[in-house]
């Protein structure tokens, strides 16, 4: 509810940015209609005024907006209406489109967020990290997949979604601040899972060797995590600023060692260094063995706790080549991945 043209016209433009569609009423009657259900309340001091002397009821997440340094009169009729904040513009722009994306997401469970690393050089973590986001979507979640990797080639092409529509990292402007997780996935290309559409969204690196700051990994991965999604981070090995900012909101780190000695040792080092980030790291441990190494043995050499232990799956090279998404819904893939997914949730369980 507000009259002045300009403020409005500013809430406006802030409501679009945020996703979040806003119903106008001219006067308080009217506003009776929104006031209870409404899960945010916009004033100007004129309207909180109007509001206060018409008796409305006292609610949460009532806003009072004003252009500039409030004057002592508004405050007064923000304490008579009962209003939480009294906000300036265009200081509290970003204050507000947050409150604005909240509304309109709505509560929702959180959601959870998996950093997959690869212990060496193709040990099929992207691959696992696919098998994750597909597997979750299976199950009736909604998933958000994202690249952190920009030399690994583009995530896009391990789900065959490299010709489909929508943004890749180079095209998505985001560097901090809240992003509606409706939008992002509005925007992103969502490979179809079985019969589902829209279930999963793909923020690959592309072909460029431009991949994304710290900030926009955090804006993106939070959005997620606000609106209920599973977030699979797909991480390089080597430590970069944008991988250190999904490491530090992810519930669990999935390090991916195939089952030889070599690959032990390697992982070994690249545990040291994830251990650095504060976050419970368990080994995936795929086959085939050749030296009959078996995956608690691995696990231990890394240093580790052991989440799966994953059998060759066959025809998995030749699926990939062809673009289809893994896993299939029975296998090997999507056995590790449902672990996973459960490690997942028990970790999150824990966190909070």
């Amino acid at each position: 509810m507000v009259s002045d043209p300009d403020l409005l016209d500013t809430l406006l433009r802030l409501a679009a940015a945020a996703g979040c569609e806003l119903q106008r009423a001219v006067d308080p009657p009217q506003a009776r209609a929104f006031w209870s259900e409404a899960p945010l309340v916009l004033l100007d001091a004129a309207a909180a005024a109007q509001c206060a002397r018409a008796g409305m009821p006292r609610r949460g997440d009532v806003v009072l907006a004003v252009r500039g340094a409030p004057p002592p009169a508004v405050w007064r009729h923000a304490v008579a209406v009962g209003a939480e904040h009294v906000i300036t513009l265009p200081e509290a722009e970003q204050w507000l489109v947050a409150a604005l994306t909240d509304a309109a997401e709505g509560p929702r469970p959180g959601g959870t967020v998996l950093a997959v690393v690869g212990g060496r050089g193709g040990a099929g973590a992207s691959v696992l990290a696919a098998a994750v986001a597909v597997t979750a979507v299976r199950e009736g979640a909604r998933s958000l997949l994202v690249d952190c990797d920009p030399l690994g080639g583009g995530l896009d092409l391990v789900l065959g979604a490299e010709d489909l529509g929508g943004l890749r990292w180079p095209g998505v402007g985001v560097e901090g601040g809240r992003v509606p997780a409706a939008a992002l996935h509005a925007a992103l290309p969502s490979p179809r899972v079985g019969r589902r559409d829209g279930g999963l969204g793909v923020l690959s690196c592309d072909r460029s060797t431009h991949g994304p700051t710290p900030a926009a990994v955090r804006a993106v991965v939070e959005a997620g995590r606000r609106a209920g999604d599973i977030v699979v981070c797909d991480l390089p090995r080597y430590p970069t600023d944008a991988a250190a900012a999904a490491l530090a909101v992810a519930d669990l780190v999935a390090l991916v060692v195939p089952a030889d000695v070599r690959s032990s040792a390697a992982g070994a080092r690249v545990a040291a260094l994830l251990a650095r980030h504060g976050r419970p790291v368990h080994a995936v441990v795929r086959g085939p063995a050749p030296g009959g190494v078996d995956a608690e043995e691995v696990a231990r050499a890394v240093g580790v706790p052991l989440l799966a232990a994953m059998r060759p799956e066959p025809g998995l090279a030749r699926a990939l080549e062809r673009g289809e998404a893994p896993p299939r819904p029975h296998g090997p893939l999507a056995e590790a991945a449902r672990s996973v997914l459960a490690a997942m949730q028990s970790a999150a369980g824990t966190r909070s």
